[in-house]
């Protein structure tokens, strides 16, 4: 067998083309618009949080359909700003196609550094991966945020999504493929049944990140799970937008990201009642194996039946 030296999935993150987290091809946007779960949920928040004459701002637009949705919803003016160069190009063709566009300005322009020429109501801000790895979402807003305070208001618009809440799950996975065994990182659709997956305790929130208060872009937990019996062999993150709150009757428009699946080196042999204790630690933005090594995961305790000899 030979084997080729391809690069890392670090070193493949530091390259130019993923700055912002990583390019997306427009290929895979075909994934991102046929997505019924994912459309939905972006058109109603939108909706509830865009009003007649809003001036609204999408970092990241990709194909323009988060601010086409903007525009539909009687924005005075949206402004869409996108890194990719050849992005720009087939969002601003696809665009043309669609009527109720013609309050969209579309910016090849870099999300770290663009400012809006005046204060805006919305910032539309959709670089979301599980576990808010990979793309720069906390990184960018809280950088939007600094420029925006000290150059254009100190009134910050409202976001969307306006919270993230991020939990972990230990699990029974079946990594088992026409009898090959291959324990490798997977996505799971949230809304999808589940069936090679057993849930061995109930997640548990390990950070929860409000994009209109100071964010921190580390993050390090640990915390104790009871188990049900069963072999834990990996990890699932659970990550939660919250894409609007609504303002009259505080309904939560939410909307997952793909759950994301990390393997544990050797799986964890529990029997009802057992205690596993689980830390880890990343940074937002970064990759995936940055996250994956730093776990570390012990069973701290087995329950036992204690029978007192006093009793009968």
């Amino acid at each position: 067998m030979k084997v080729f030296n391809m690069p890392s999935i670090t070193d493949v993150q530091d390259n130019d083309d993923c700055y912002l987290g990583q390019f997306i091809p427009l290929h895979y946007h075909h994934h991102m618009l046929i997505s019924e779960y994912r459309m939905s949920a972006f058109k109603s928040a939108i909706e509830q949080t865009v009003f007649p004459g809003a001036k609204v701002l999408e970092l990241g637009g990709g194909t323009g359909v988060l601010s086409w949705f903007a525009a539909t919803a009687k924005a005075e003016k949206v402004w869409c700003v996108e890194y990719n160069p050849d992005l720009v190009k087939e969002a601003n063709r696809l665009l043309q196609l669609n009527t109720d566009s013609e309050n969209i300005e579309l910016i090849q322009g870099d999300a770290f550094t663009y400012l809006p020429p005046e204060p805006v109501d919305l910032v539309i801000c959709e670089m979301l991966h599980p576990a808010m790895l990979v793309e720069k979402q906390i990184n960018v807003i809280r950088q939007f945020k600094e420029r925006y305070s000290q150059q254009i208001s100190n009134n910050l618009p409202r976001f969307l999504p306006e919270a993230v809440i991020l939990a972990v799950q230990p699990i029974q996975q079946n990594y088992i493929f026409m009898g090959f065994h291959a324990p490798i990182i997977e996505f799971q659709i949230p809304i999808a049944p589940q069936i090679d997956t057993t849930e061995l305790a109930p997640p548990q929130v390990y950070s929860y990140i409000d994009f209109t208060k100071d964010m921190s872009e580390d993050f390090n937990w640990q915390g104790t799970f009871t188990l049900e019996a069963g072999s834990v062999n990996a990890l699932r993150f659970i990550t939660k937008n919250i894409l609007c709150i609504s303002s009259t009757d505080n309904e939560i428009t939410e909307w997952h990201n793909p759950h994301m699946i990390l393997p544990l080196p050797e799986p964890i042999e529990a029997v009802e009642g057992d205690l596993l204790d689980i830390s880890f630690s990343y940074s937002a933005g970064g990759s995936l194996s940055h996250l994956q090594n730093s776990i570390k995961a012990t069973l701290v305790r087995r329950w036992q039946n204690i029978i007192d000899p006093t009793k009968e």
